[in-house]
């Protein structure tokens, strides 16, 4: 499947259109959006948080002149240097200033510029941000910070820009951890983790930066954290994601649908503290569940959703839990069709737990 996009951008930029609407009914009239990408949705949700906030700053490394998927374009200009600026090459730093800003009462926007990155900053993220609050007796905070970081496969990434280190995080108390889908979502959601109380690390899908287009409003708006999106109902199983992986999930959908299979769609939008009232409703309406991610599968978050779901639905199952995701192994760069979790994958996983 990823060889196919890869050699057919227009096929999965058709796909994001398509699938990764606003709303599960992809109502988007209300809004009375303008037609942007995922990258242009976020400059757009950074330049309104600088704007509404004199306490915000976006720093990292190139951000000044608009980083290297331009997401940060045009912010030092209107803003200037003070606001918006460029940092070493150092993440540890990078998160470090971050945090020292934002327990100052600022709001620190801090970019890395790959999550491949982001392990030299995890002793901050951990050990500093996660327990600033909590050690000081919540004398002190540094919920103004958020930190984000493009993840997931490119087509083209290897091992050192492909990965998705997002269970990592989730496996820490005191941050938040957001991954968007769409244009629409990465603006509003953007903006909640920017106003957010505690600090959060915010994943972008980096494949969808160009290709994932839909009708984004050009206004101030949020969306809410911790409250999963049912993007497509049904009966049969339950399927769930996050971040790029909802297209392909959407795909494999659609054509187990043309076997008579009905499947109900997740996005979960906040991995943690995640919705799980969501997820185990529809679980407990279909009696089976398959979650997928790029992730490698052991480890990987699928795995806590997987637990918590036979602990709060075992009586309903009608299946094992599934799960499609990355191997176990180092994220590969010619082999990375044979990795990836892609929508025949999928699509066997549904059968086979439908079937079961």
């Amino acid at each position: 499947m990823v060889s196919i996009l890869r050699r057919s951008p227009k096929l999965l930029s058709s796909i994001c259109r398509r699938q990764f609407s606003a709303s599960s009914d992809g109502n988007l009239t209300s809004h009375g959006g303008k037609s942007m990408n995922l990258y242009s949705a976020i400059n757009q949700a950074l330049h309104i948080a600088l704007e509404t906030d004199p306490r915000s700053y976006v720093f990292g490394e190139d951000v000044g002149f608009g980083g290297v998927f331009r997401c940060t374009t045009g912010l030092v200009d209107r803003y200037g240097k003070d606001r918006v600026f460029n940092t070493p090459l150092c993440e540890q730093g990078i998160v470090g200033f971050g945090i020292g800003l934002a327990a100052m009462g600022n709001r620190a926007i801090a970019e890395i510029q790959f999550a491949d990155y982001i392990y030299p900053a995890f002793d901050q993220i951990v050990n500093e941000a996660a327990k600033f609050r909590y050690r000081s007796g919540n004398q002190f905070n540094c919920g103004g910070l958020t930190i984000r970081a493009p993840y997931g496969a490119v087509g083209h990434g290897g091992h050192y820009h492909s990965q998705s280190p997002e269970a990592f995080f989730c496996h820490v108390p005191g941050i938040k951890v957001v991954i968007p889908r769409s244009p629409y979502q990465a603006k509003g959601l953007l903006l909640s983790c920017i106003r957010d109380q505690n600090p959060v690390v915010f994943f972008e899908p980096k494949l969808l930066y160009r290709l994932a287009v839909e009708e984004v409003p050009e206004d101030d708006f949020m969306l809410p954290l911790s409250e999963a999106e049912v993007i497509r109902e049904g009966s049969d199983i339950t399927l769930v994601g996050w971040g790029a992986q909802l297209s392909v999930m959407e795909q494999a959908c659609i054509d187990a649908e043309k076997d008579g299979i009905s499947c109900e769609l997740i996005d979960l939008r906040t991995l943690m503290p995640w919705d799980k009232e969501t997820v185990e409703a529809s679980v407990k309406k279909t009696g089976r569940l398959l979650i997928s991610h790029e992730a490698p599968v052991t480890g990987g978050f699928g795995a806590e959703i997987s637990a918590s779901i036979v602990e709060r639905c075992f009586l309903r199952l009608e299946a094992p839990v599934s799960r499609v995701c990355g191997l176990d192994t180092p994220f590969p760069l010619v082999f990375e069709p044979f990795y990836m979790p892609t929508k025949n994958k999928i699509l066997d996983a549904i059968k086979a737990t439908v079937k079961y």
